[in-house]
């Protein structure tokens, strides 16, 4: 044996024969290497430190639930056929009642940007300054224009343009001088027949007349082309004034801003997007509904809607609107629900799992939501088989919640009359013995509340 290896070592841990508890004591080493000796007793330290800390234990007997010494307290459900009402599960997408790209409807430089994502607007809230210098200039043109008509009109700022022409001074004008041609010239005629005057005399009453008369007729086309260009200016009037308002981008109905495209200072065309705008008040539910159940959505019907941002929330809407047409490249019908969003919980762009209720009939199976596991993608439950359990994988066709609470309906994997355990406490394992636990049947309680 090496010199250098220990000499003597003394158990750190020793039974007591009375009591038989597990103690632990001092290790002893020796060793004739001085210099090892340190490096010793540094390794042994930490199991040294170890074993002391625990003290003296007693070593306790351990019992597995659901042997045969100590069964499972379970409950049992036994399966039977109910007669249910199909409910049709469709998956979709949630999209905004309302979705605008606003855009600017004159041209100019960007004063103002009043409104950023994600604000809250309201109906005819300021969104977009444009600077509305030139507008109003356009404006003022456009007002001077419409007083100089009226003034040659003679109305006054707000009379309307009269509705007889011979009410209009000037044409009064003129129809006078008319009248006095033609008393003049009827005269002249006497007068001529009479020897009175000379021909050359009545040629000049007559020449008169015919002047006055055309120049009559001018004034009545002139009040017309006044009257004509008088609703021509105004109407630029207003238009100037609005292209003036429509400096001012507003939004068109409540709701959230989307996207902004635009900084102040930027010269924008007409048509230039700004912003979008989306409607979150209420919110439309787009579904696929399997081709084979086109024929028993209806409209008005309110459906349960999931998303998976609020786990274990129902929310609900009604159907509002059913594609004619089926696609054909899923095979699936569009149906389309409205639900209210007032706090803005739900947003645009979520999808959605939805359970549409039908008037068509069937015998289904229904287990409580306590009775299922969930493991892996894998679902499961456990089938009594004589005083033990036994493991079996089921298919569910959906999940449901009604009178009885939340339950599970089984497409595939159970039949009328299997008896299915649900543990009291802890977990079940696949030959677990079991015990059924007093007063605790479920047969008449179809969920476990």
């Amino acid at each position: 044996m090496s010199q250098y290896a220990p000499k003597r070592l003394t158990p750190a841990v020793r039974q007591n024969s009375k009591t038989g508890e597990l103690c632990s004591v001092p290790f002893r080493i020796s060793t004739k290497c001085e210099s090892c000796r340190g490096k010793v007793d540094f390794a042994l330290a930490a199991t040294l430190a170890l074993l002391a800390a625990g003290g003296c234990s007693k070593a306790q007997p351990t019992s597995v639930l659901g042997d045969a010494a100590h069964p499972a307290p379970v409950h049992f459900y036994t399966v039977a056929e109910e007669t249910a009402r199909r409910r049709i599960q469709a998956v979709g997408s949630l999209y905004a009642l309302e979705e605008s790209t606003l855009s600017s409807e004159v041209e100019g430089r960007v004063a103002e940007v009043l409104a950023d994502i994600g604000d809250n607007v309201r109906e005819g809230q300021p969104l977009v300054r444009i600077d509305p210098e030139e507008l109003q200039f356009e404006v003022e043109r456009q007002r001077g224009i419409v007083r100089q008509v009226r003034a040659q009109l003679g109305i006054g700022p707000d009379d309307p343009p009269p509705s007889d022409p011979k009410k209009i001074a000037s044409v009064q004008r003129a129809e006078a001088d008319l009248f006095d041609a033609d008393q003049k010239y009827t005269r002249a005629q006497q007068m001529f027949r009479d020897n009175l005057i000379s021909q050359q005399q009545l040629d000049e009453a007559a020449s008169r007349y015919q002047s006055t008369k055309a120049t009559y007729t001018v004034a009545l086309q002139e009040v017309d082309r006044l009257k004509a260009l008088l609703v021509s200016s105004e109407a630029s009037e207003r238009l100037a004034e609005k292209k003036l308002n429509d400096s001012t981008i507003r939004a068109p109905y409540p709701g959230s801003i989307k996207t902004r495209d635009v900084h102040p200072g930027e010269y924008l065309k007409v048509q230039s997007p700004v912003m979008v705008l989306v409607r979150t008040d209420r919110l439309r539910a787009r579904l696929a509904v399997p081709e084979r159940w086109a024929g028993w959505v209806k409209d008005g019907v309110t459906i349960d809607l999931h998303v998976e941002a609020f786990p274990g929330e129902t929310f609900h809407g009604k159907i509002s609107r059913i594609n004619p047409a089926v696609a054909q490249d899923s095979r699936t019908l569009e149906a389309e629900a409205l639900l209210v969003n007032l706090d803005g919980k739900l947003k645009p762009g979520f999808f959605v799992q939805a359970s549409i209720p039908s008037e068509k009939e069937e015998k289904t199976i229904f287990l409580p939501e306590e009775a299922v596991i969930y493991r892996y993608g894998v679902y499961k439950v456990f089938l009594l088989n004589g005083n033990r359990v036994s493991e079996r994988q089921i298919r569910p066709a959906g999940q449901t919640e009604d009178e009885h609470g939340r339950r599970f309906e089984v497409a595939e994997g159970l039949k009328p009359g299997d008896r299915v355990a649900v543990a009291v406490s802890g977990e079940l394992h696949d030959g677990a013995v079991v015990q059924e636990q007093p007063g605790g049947s479920m047969e008449n309680a179809p969920a476990m509340k």
